[in-house]
């Protein structure tokens, strides 16, 4: 992960979608989105880092994504680590592991990249996380509430396969609404590396999305027709 450029992007991310079932129209804001930051990359480099920076510019928008992020994934891997202790179905399990190992990967990667940048590196455990630089408590987009968190983890069985999938497309959601405020702000996603975590977080998350949402619909019907 992390190593495409955009056209390799562009592919990995309709791959991906089309092996998931997902419809590629789904994924064309952020390709439109993505693309329209990439093609002024190289240019805003030139202008932006300078002639002996030797680093590509980054943003404070770029910052703030990574931490937030970091703290947005923690939370998914914290929910989808319940999965074997929850009951859950064979099917959601297998789900629950693409998912810790995938934002694993992800966490590290932003954390090298925070680094890197000088910048302060969350643990990347999961904590009551609000909006880096809020001064009071919001939660970042998608993120589940302490009364969701406690409702999810009182779950067995097919109730909790439900309310996870319930709850983890509203998560993932919220990362693609990250991924496009990002890209929608002047100056941001320029740095080579921060480019390819965001459009790799958007790829993944919104095929992942497609999958659960088909889960959802599976289990559901399947409740309405077991007999009471």
């Amino acid at each position: 992960m992390l190593r495409f450029p955009l056209r390799g992007w562009l592919v990995r991310a309709q791959l991906t979608a089309v092996r998931l079932g997902v419809n590629l129209v789904s994924l064309s804001w952020i390709v439109g989105g993505l693309a329209m930051v990439a093609l002024p990359l190289r240019a805003g480099a030139a202008q932006q880092a300078g002639p002996d920076s030797g680093r590509a510019p980054y943003s404070a928008a770029d910052v703030q994504f990574m931490s937030g992020m970091i703290a947005h994934h923690a939370q998914a891997v914290l929910i989808a680590g319940w999965a074997p202790t929850h009951g859950a179905s064979p099917e959601l399990r297998a789900l629950c592991e693409r998912i810790v190992v995938g934002q694993r990967d992800e966490i590290v990667a932003m954390q090298h990249w925070l680094q890197e940048h000088h910048q302060p590196v969350p643990d990347g455990v999961a904590h009551d996380h609000a909006m880096p630089g809020m001064d009071h408590p919001m939660l970042m987009p998608g993120m589940l509430t302490a009364e969701q968190l406690g409702q999810l983890d009182s779950a067995r069985g097919p109730e909790f396969d439900r309310l996870f999938l319930v709850d983890m497309i509203q998560h993932h959601r919220g990362a693609l609404t990250m991924v496009r405020e990002l890209i929608d702000t002047p100056g941001a996603a320029r740095d080579g590396m921060m480019f390819q975590i965001a459009s790799d977080i958007g790829a993944d998350q919104t095929a992942e999305i497609g999958r659960m949402t088909r889960m959802l619909d599976v289990l559901t019907h399947t409740s309405q027709r077991s007999p009471q």
